[in-house]
């Protein structure tokens, strides 16, 4: 039987202490538990150098980067992963080290385009096993839609390489968390559960998905503490 290989990569700047890890702790928990094997790095970490935009992996030697960093390292267990999770705080929109690492994952893709539905597209390797691309994702802001780019972007990455968006696990007002255990707990539990039905089943139900996204707080609360510490 072969198991599931799942490599993940924590791009938060706060790594294991930030509110990211908190919600993908439990899930990659839940993938290992449902027989997954799971290799997780933090970007910040990582010695990731910025793509120069030479396409030396496309037009040169296709597949392999000249850059030499902690990429080359990261490639071979990236091309023998089943499960790519992407897991990232929201900024604008990514944080740095994060977004220097997709950039670096071209070496990946075949240097060749095809239109698809009005876009030009690309498509992973025959060596690369990835399958699917799941996102984590944590905010501190009270709504749902400040996740649209970061959950824009990862969609995008996935439909270039060709492989299945598996589905987004999303935190918003994440630091209310620490204020509201019992909820927190609920939200963990579910976490877990998707994980490990993602790894069984392939596939991450959407009412799971909606308690990991529940409101802790009101609107009005979380803009009331926000003005008030704002002004402290």
């Amino acid at each position: 039987m072969n198991l599931t290989k799942v490599v993940a990569i924590n791009g938060s700047p706060k790594m294991e202490k930030g509110n990211t890890a908190k919600i993908l702790a439990p899930f990659l928990d839940g993938m290992e538990k449902g027989g997954a094997t799971v290799e997780l790095f933090y970007a910040r970490r990582l010695n990731v150098k910025p793509c120069d935009g030479e396409l030396y992996c496309w037009n040169k030697k296709p597949g392999e980067c000249y850059i030499d960093d902690s990429m080359q390292s990261l490639y071979p267990k990236l091309r023998e992963a089943d499960i790519l999770v992407l897991a990232t705080p929201v900024y604008i929109p990514l944080p740095g080290e994060m977004q220097n690492l997709l950039n670096r994952l071209v070496p990946l893709m075949y240097p060749v385009l095809k239109r698809q539905n009005g876009r030009t597209r690309a498509r992973f390797r025959a060596d690369v096993k990835i399958r699917k691309i799941v996102l984590v994702s944590s905010s501190g802001w009270w709504e749902m839609g400040n996740f649209g780019t970061v959950l824009r972007t990862v969609k995008e990455l996935a439909k270039d390489c060709n492989v299945e968006f598996a589905g987004a696990i999303l935190r918003p007002h994440a630091r209310f968390m620490d204020e509201n255990k019992e909820k927190a707990e609920k939200i963990f539990e579910a976490t877990r559960q998707v994980g490990y039905q993602l790894a069984n089943e392939g596939r991450m139900p959407r009412d799971l998905l909606k308690i990991i996204s529940q409101p802790l707080i009101s609107e009005e609360k979380w803009w009331s503490q926000w003005l008030h510490s704002s002004r402290s």
